[in-house]
């Protein structure tokens, strides 16, 4: 009998959780408000309550093989614990994986928000086919995955693709991190506002302060939507936003010279706005890029380096979550690092 997994993608402002059959197609999403202001209590339960409900509803689809729930934050993998999660308050070091498997009596994997998303396309996105691939996810933060071999790097202990936190800027702007200069403080749908506001202040920007004044849920879709109009001081920022994923991409290429390098997460959808400055920046600093450029034509070739949109959206971290428990080898890791734990 065919199987089927379920995926969850944990978000701080939306919990949405996906019945996904293993060739890949989505039967039933439901998505709700995670409102972690009413406390962790509520939104596991509230996860659980959907989880049971696709299962249930689907229990004729097959086998279920278990639940992949995506998270943002650091995962502990060993203990399954979300290490710190900006956007999950009052859930650091909380055995979040033994609760949930306790609670529905089936094996869950617990992983990274950008890791899954990063798995996803591999599976069924941009990186269908290709056993290596990094991913950027430019969302509130900037997330990272590395796919080596078809499985995610999780380095020593689970915290490797961090990518959001290298140094494209010495000095830079601070970070929670407590680092300076982090590529999430200029490419991030928040760096966006940030420097449209500081723009403002400059007096430099009289329609993006009109705009600001006017639209009381001011976003970087309204900044972008303005740099598509010709908003020079819009534009200015988006080129900003392509400089600084240029320098960290660059970085990236030269170190492990990967075939593809995919950028998803809701900023993806800024593309043509950054991308330009973006690529000027991969091919003046990456000799990797240069070595291996693709030809004009787009066509993907052999020993080429591709740099590509994401193909699945939002459903990334929803199809990579669903994938993880119907894969044998990730469902062995997690059953070895338990043992470890």
């Amino acid at each position: 009998m065919a199987g089927y997994a379920i995926g969850v993608d944990l978000g701080g402002t939306n919990l949405r959780v996906a019945l996904v059959e293993e060739n890949g197609r989505l039967l039933e999403k439901l998505t709700t408000g995670t409102q972690v202001s009413r406390g962790r209590e509520t939104v596991i339960a509230e996860m659980c309550s959907d989880i049971r409900q696709l299962a249930e509803k689907f229990s004729s689809a097959g086998n279920l093989r278990g639940i992949g729930i995506g998270v943002p934050g650091i995962i502990e993998m060993k203990k399954g614990f979300i290490h710190e999660s900006p956007n999950l308050p009052g859930w650091d070091n909380f055995p979040v994986r033994d609760e949930i498997e306790q609670r529905l009596g089936t094996r869950v994997i617990l992983e990274n928000d950008a890791n899954a998303a990063a798995m996803g396309e591999k599976w069924l996105g941009a990186g269908r086919d290709r056993p290596d691939m990094c991913m950027l996810t430019l969302g509130t933060g900037v997330g990272g995955g590395v796919i080596l071999n078809g499985r995610i790097w999780h380095g020593m202990t689970g915290m490797a693709g961090e990518l959001g936190h290298v140094t494209v800027e010495s000095n830079g702007v601070p970070c929670k991190c407590g680092n300076l200069g982090c590529l999430e403080k200029y490419a991030s749908a928040t760096a966006v506002v940030r420097m449209a506001k500081e723009a403002i202040d400059s007096g430099q920007a009289p329609e993006l302060k009109k705009a600001m004044s006017d639209t009381p849920e001011f976003s970087s879709k309204n900044v972008y939507q303005m740099a598509i109009q010709g908003d020079e001081p819009a534009q200015a920022i988006y080129r900003k936003v392509g400089s600084a994923l240029g320098i960290g991409l660059a970085g990236m290429i030269n170190i492990l010279n990967l075939p593809m390098f995919v950028i998803g997460g809701g900023m993806a959808s800024a593309w043509d706005a950054f991308a330009p400055t973006m690529m000027e920046e991969v091919k003046k600093r990456s000799f990797v890029f240069r070595a291996t450029t693709p030809p004009p034509t787009g066509k993907i070739e052999p020993g080429k380096t591709i740099v590509t949109r994401a193909m699945l959206g939002s459903d990334a971290g929803l199809f990579g979550a669903a994938l993880l428990p119907m894969l044998p080898e990730e469902v062995a890791e997690a059953h070895q690092i338990r043992k470890q734990a």
